[in-house]
Protein backbone atom coordinates (compact mmCIF):
# COMPACT_ATOMS: atom_id res chain seq x y z
CA UNK A 1 0.00 0.00 0.00
CA UNK A 2 1.17 3.29 -1.06
CA UNK A 3 2.97 5.22 2.02
CA UNK A 4 2.42 8.87 2.55
CA UNK A 5 5.22 10.96 3.75
CA UNK A 6 4.47 11.76 7.69
CA UNK A 7 4.57 15.80 6.94
CA UNK A 8 1.15 16.78 5.69
CA UNK A 9 1.44 19.33 2.77
CA UNK A 10 -0.71 22.06 3.54
CA UNK A 11 -3.86 22.21 1.07
CA UNK A 12 -5.75 24.42 3.52
CA UNK A 13 -5.75 27.26 0.98
CA UNK A 14 -7.14 25.08 -1.25
CA UNK A 15 -10.36 24.61 -0.18
CA UNK A 16 -13.19 26.53 -0.66
CA UNK A 17 -14.05 29.68 2.09
CA UNK A 18 -17.42 30.91 1.03
CA UNK A 19 -17.02 33.65 4.02
CA UNK A 20 -14.10 35.39 1.76
CA UNK A 21 -15.71 35.07 -2.00
CA UNK A 22 -18.16 37.23 -3.44
CA UNK A 23 -20.02 34.29 -4.61
CA UNK A 24 -18.31 33.97 -7.83
CA UNK A 25 -19.15 30.50 -8.50
CA UNK A 26 -22.88 31.35 -8.43
CA UNK A 27 -22.61 34.06 -11.11
CA UNK A 28 -19.20 33.33 -12.71
CA UNK A 29 -20.66 30.06 -14.52
CA UNK A 30 -23.11 28.88 -16.81
CA UNK A 31 -25.46 25.61 -15.68
CA UNK A 32 -28.04 24.28 -17.66
CA UNK A 33 -31.18 22.89 -16.31
CA UNK A 34 -30.71 18.91 -15.92
CA UNK A 35 -30.97 16.72 -13.08
CA UNK A 36 -28.19 18.63 -11.31
CA UNK A 37 -29.90 22.31 -11.73
CA UNK A 38 -33.20 23.74 -11.75
CA UNK A 39 -32.76 26.09 -14.88
CA UNK A 40 -30.92 27.62 -17.59
CA UNK A 41 -28.38 30.27 -15.80
CA UNK A 42 -25.53 32.01 -18.64
CA UNK A 43 -22.17 32.41 -17.66
CA UNK A 44 -21.73 36.36 -15.72
CA UNK A 45 -25.51 36.02 -14.73
CA UNK A 46 -25.96 36.04 -10.87
CA UNK A 47 -28.03 32.85 -9.71
CA UNK A 48 -31.56 33.81 -9.11
CA UNK A 49 -31.07 32.06 -5.37
CA UNK A 50 -27.40 34.36 -4.69
CA UNK A 51 -28.73 37.26 -1.88
CA UNK A 52 -27.74 40.79 -1.62
CA UNK A 53 -24.75 39.65 0.74
CA UNK A 54 -23.07 37.17 -1.38
CA UNK A 55 -24.66 34.01 0.05
CA UNK A 56 -27.19 31.19 -1.11
CA UNK A 57 -30.73 31.68 -0.28
CA UNK A 58 -31.36 27.92 -0.17
CA UNK A 59 -28.40 26.79 1.06
CA UNK A 60 -30.17 23.78 3.16
CA UNK A 61 -32.39 23.36 0.63
CA UNK A 62 -30.51 23.26 -2.50
CA UNK A 63 -30.84 19.82 -2.58
CA UNK A 64 -34.87 19.57 -2.46
CA UNK A 65 -35.49 22.85 -4.57
CA UNK A 66 -33.05 21.06 -7.73
CA UNK A 67 -30.18 22.18 -7.54
CA UNK A 68 -27.84 18.84 -6.79
CA UNK A 69 -24.79 20.53 -8.94
CA UNK A 70 -24.20 23.10 -6.24
CA UNK A 71 -23.73 20.79 -3.45
CA UNK A 72 -21.02 18.74 -5.15
CA UNK A 73 -19.08 21.69 -6.28
CA UNK A 74 -15.80 23.01 -5.18
CA UNK A 75 -13.83 25.73 -6.27
CA UNK A 76 -10.29 24.23 -4.68
CA UNK A 77 -10.04 27.28 -2.78
CA UNK A 78 -10.12 29.82 -6.33
CA UNK A 79 -13.34 31.72 -4.97
CA UNK A 80 -11.42 33.68 -2.35
CA UNK A 81 -8.06 34.02 -4.34
CA UNK A 82 -9.45 36.00 -6.96
CA UNK A 83 -12.01 37.73 -4.65
CA UNK A 84 -8.93 38.38 -2.22
CA UNK A 85 -6.12 38.54 -3.73
CA UNK A 86 -6.46 38.66 -8.07
CA UNK A 87 -8.82 41.64 -7.85
CA UNK A 88 -7.38 43.27 -3.94
CA UNK A 89 -10.91 43.01 -2.14
CA UNK A 90 -12.84 44.59 -4.65
CA UNK A 91 -16.51 43.03 -4.81
CA UNK A 92 -17.78 42.59 -8.56
CA UNK A 93 -21.27 44.14 -7.36
CA UNK A 94 -20.09 47.46 -6.33
CA UNK A 95 -16.68 47.71 -8.70
CA UNK A 96 -16.60 48.59 -12.09
CA UNK A 97 -18.61 47.04 -14.98
CA UNK A 98 -14.97 46.17 -16.26
CA UNK A 99 -13.88 44.49 -12.97
CA UNK A 100 -16.87 42.46 -12.75
CA UNK A 101 -16.79 40.96 -16.08
CA UNK A 102 -12.64 40.19 -16.09
CA UNK A 103 -13.49 39.18 -12.46
CA UNK A 104 -16.30 36.53 -14.09
CA UNK A 105 -13.34 35.51 -16.80
CA UNK A 106 -10.54 35.15 -14.33
CA UNK A 107 -12.44 33.12 -11.88
CA UNK A 108 -12.99 29.85 -13.92
CA UNK A 109 -9.20 29.99 -15.22
CA UNK A 110 -7.99 29.90 -11.12
CA UNK A 111 -10.43 27.18 -10.28
CA UNK A 112 -8.55 24.81 -12.79
CA UNK A 113 -4.89 25.88 -11.78
CA UNK A 114 -6.22 25.37 -7.89
CA UNK A 115 -7.21 22.35 -9.13
CA UNK A 116 -3.78 20.94 -10.14
CA UNK A 117 -2.20 22.63 -7.25
CA UNK A 118 -4.10 20.29 -4.98
CA UNK A 119 -3.03 17.39 -7.03
CA UNK A 120 0.78 18.47 -7.32
CA UNK A 121 0.28 18.76 -3.81
CA UNK A 122 -0.77 15.13 -2.90
CA UNK A 123 1.80 13.83 -5.53
CA UNK A 124 4.24 15.44 -3.44
CA UNK A 125 3.13 13.72 -0.21
CA UNK A 126 3.50 10.30 -2.09
CA UNK A 127 6.46 8.56 -0.96
CA UNK A 128 6.83 6.19 -3.94
CA UNK A 129 6.43 9.78 -7.00
CA UNK A 130 10.17 10.44 -5.11
CA UNK A 131 11.54 10.11 -8.40
CA UNK A 132 9.74 13.34 -9.65
CA UNK A 133 9.45 15.36 -6.69
CA UNK A 134 11.93 18.16 -7.76
CA UNK A 135 10.26 18.33 -11.54
CA UNK A 136 6.44 18.46 -9.14
CA UNK A 137 7.92 21.46 -6.76
CA UNK A 138 8.82 23.66 -9.74
CA UNK A 139 5.10 22.69 -11.07
CA UNK A 140 3.99 23.64 -8.18
CA UNK A 141 5.63 26.42 -7.44
CA UNK A 142 5.11 27.58 -11.56
CA UNK A 143 1.27 26.96 -11.17
CA UNK A 144 0.86 28.96 -8.05
CA UNK A 145 2.97 31.73 -9.59
CA UNK A 146 0.28 31.83 -12.56
CA UNK A 147 -2.79 32.33 -10.25
CA UNK A 148 -1.20 35.63 -9.29
CA UNK A 149 -0.69 37.27 -12.63
CA UNK A 150 -2.70 40.67 -13.28
CA UNK A 151 -5.76 39.82 -14.45
CA UNK A 152 -5.80 40.47 -17.82
CA UNK A 153 -3.12 37.87 -18.10
CA UNK A 154 -4.87 35.53 -16.44
CA UNK A 155 -7.95 35.64 -18.68
CA UNK A 156 -5.97 34.98 -21.59
CA UNK A 157 -3.80 32.27 -20.23
CA UNK A 158 -3.62 28.78 -22.35
CA UNK A 159 -4.78 27.07 -19.23
CA UNK A 160 -5.38 24.01 -21.10
CA UNK A 161 -1.79 23.51 -22.23
CA UNK A 162 -0.67 23.98 -18.63
CA UNK A 163 -2.53 21.40 -17.60
CA UNK A 164 -1.43 19.14 -20.37
CA UNK A 165 1.77 19.68 -19.56
CA UNK A 166 1.38 18.82 -15.33
CA UNK A 167 -0.28 16.34 -16.48
CA UNK A 168 2.34 14.06 -17.61
CA UNK A 169 4.15 14.65 -14.50
CA UNK A 170 0.57 13.70 -12.73
CA UNK A 171 0.68 10.58 -14.97
CA UNK A 172 4.09 9.64 -14.26
CA UNK A 173 3.23 9.80 -10.45
CA UNK A 174 0.41 7.26 -10.85
CA UNK A 175 2.29 4.94 -12.30
CA UNK A 176 4.95 5.51 -10.01
CA UNK A 177 2.53 4.95 -6.88
CA UNK A 178 0.09 2.29 -8.09
CA UNK A 179 3.68 -0.04 -9.43
CA UNK A 180 4.17 -2.05 -6.21
CA UNK A 181 0.68 -3.03 -6.22
CA UNK A 182 0.12 -6.72 -5.94
CA UNK A 183 -3.47 -7.98 -7.19
CA UNK A 184 -4.39 -11.99 -6.55
CA UNK A 185 -5.06 -12.13 -10.45
CA UNK A 186 -2.81 -10.35 -13.29
CA UNK A 187 -1.81 -6.43 -13.48
CA UNK A 188 -4.30 -3.51 -12.11
CA UNK A 189 -6.80 -3.04 -14.40
CA UNK A 190 -6.28 0.06 -16.96
CA UNK A 191 -9.54 1.73 -17.14
CA UNK A 192 -8.83 4.86 -18.20
CA UNK A 193 -11.55 7.08 -19.99
CA UNK A 194 -13.91 3.74 -19.67
CA UNK A 195 -17.16 3.82 -20.22
CA UNK A 196 -18.28 1.91 -16.98
CA UNK A 197 -22.26 3.72 -16.32
CA UNK A 198 -24.21 1.76 -14.08
CA UNK A 199 -21.11 -1.21 -14.31
CA UNK A 200 -21.76 -3.70 -11.63
CA UNK A 201 -18.48 -3.97 -9.74
CA UNK A 202 -20.09 -4.73 -6.24
CA UNK A 203 -16.56 -6.26 -4.60
CA UNK A 204 -14.49 -6.26 -7.44
CA UNK A 205 -10.60 -5.99 -7.04
CA UNK A 206 -9.67 -2.37 -8.55
CA UNK A 207 -6.36 -2.45 -6.38
CA UNK A 208 -4.40 0.08 -7.94
CA UNK A 209 -6.15 0.21 -11.14
CA UNK A 210 -6.54 2.87 -13.35
CA UNK A 211 -9.42 5.22 -13.46
CA UNK A 212 -8.20 8.42 -15.05
CA UNK A 213 -11.30 9.88 -16.22
CA UNK A 214 -13.43 6.87 -15.94
CA UNK A 215 -17.48 7.39 -16.25
CA UNK A 216 -18.55 5.59 -13.13
CA UNK A 217 -22.38 7.22 -12.53
CA UNK A 218 -24.18 5.31 -10.85
CA UNK A 219 -22.01 2.19 -10.80
CA UNK A 220 -22.33 -0.45 -8.21
CA UNK A 221 -18.85 -1.03 -6.06
CA UNK A 222 -20.41 -1.94 -2.97
CA UNK A 223 -17.69 -3.11 -0.84
CA UNK A 224 -14.72 -2.94 -3.61
CA UNK A 225 -11.57 -2.79 -3.34
CA UNK A 226 -10.42 0.80 -4.68
CA UNK A 227 -7.10 0.87 -2.51
CA UNK A 228 -4.24 3.15 -4.43
CA UNK A 229 -6.30 3.21 -7.32
CA UNK A 230 -5.95 6.43 -9.77
CA UNK A 231 -9.10 8.20 -9.48
CA UNK A 232 -8.42 11.51 -10.78
CA UNK A 233 -11.19 13.01 -12.86
CA UNK A 234 -12.99 10.37 -12.46
CA UNK A 235 -16.80 10.93 -12.42
CA UNK A 236 -19.11 9.22 -9.71
CA UNK A 237 -21.83 11.00 -9.43
CA UNK A 238 -24.44 8.42 -7.44
CA UNK A 239 -21.74 5.55 -7.37
CA UNK A 240 -22.60 3.41 -4.58
CA UNK A 241 -19.46 3.66 -2.29
CA UNK A 242 -21.21 1.36 0.65
CA UNK A 243 -18.31 -0.53 2.54
CA UNK A 244 -15.90 0.05 -0.81
CA UNK A 245 -12.47 0.68 1.01
CA UNK A 246 -10.37 3.55 -1.19
CA UNK A 247 -7.77 3.65 1.34
CA UNK A 248 -4.56 5.37 -0.59
CA UNK A 249 -6.87 5.94 -3.63
CA UNK A 250 -4.84 8.42 -5.09
CA UNK A 251 -5.99 11.68 -6.55
CA UNK A 252 -9.91 11.38 -5.02
CA UNK A 253 -11.40 14.57 -4.27
CA UNK A 254 -13.94 16.07 -1.74
CA UNK A 255 -16.38 16.85 -4.77
CA UNK A 256 -16.34 12.97 -6.21
CA UNK A 257 -16.81 11.93 -2.76
CA UNK A 258 -19.81 14.17 -2.68
CA UNK A 259 -21.32 12.97 -5.50
CA UNK A 260 -20.92 9.57 -4.47
CA UNK A 261 -23.06 7.59 -2.49
CA UNK A 262 -21.38 5.83 0.98
CA UNK A 263 -21.99 4.91 4.38
CA UNK A 264 -19.66 4.57 7.70
CA UNK A 265 -18.36 1.47 6.15
CA UNK A 266 -16.30 3.14 3.70
CA UNK A 267 -12.67 3.95 3.88
CA UNK A 268 -11.04 6.94 2.57
CA UNK A 269 -8.02 8.35 2.28
CA UNK A 270 -6.72 11.20 4.50
CA UNK A 271 -7.66 14.04 2.81
CA UNK A 272 -11.41 13.53 1.93
CA UNK A 273 -13.77 13.84 4.63
CA UNK A 274 -17.00 11.90 4.87
CA UNK A 275 -19.62 13.30 3.46
CA UNK A 276 -22.60 14.70 5.85
CA UNK A 277 -25.15 12.73 3.67
CA UNK A 278 -23.36 9.37 3.88
CA UNK A 279 -25.33 7.48 6.01
CA UNK A 280 -24.37 4.32 8.04
CA UNK A 281 -26.23 2.09 5.57
CA UNK A 282 -27.11 3.81 1.51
Amino acid sequence: MQDRKDTRHDRSGLRGDCARCFGLCCVALPFAASADFALDKPAGKPCPNLRDDHRCGIHTRLGQRGFTGCTVYDCFGAGQKVSQAVFGGRDWRTGSGEDARRMFEVFPVVRQLHELLWYVTEALSLSAARPVHDELRRALEHTEHLTHLPPRELAALDVGAHRREVNVLLLRTSELARAGVRRGKGRPKDWRGADLAGARLRGADLRGASLRGACLIAADLTGADLRDADLIGADLRNANLVDADLTGAIFLTQPQADAARGSAGTRLPGSVSRPAHWTARS
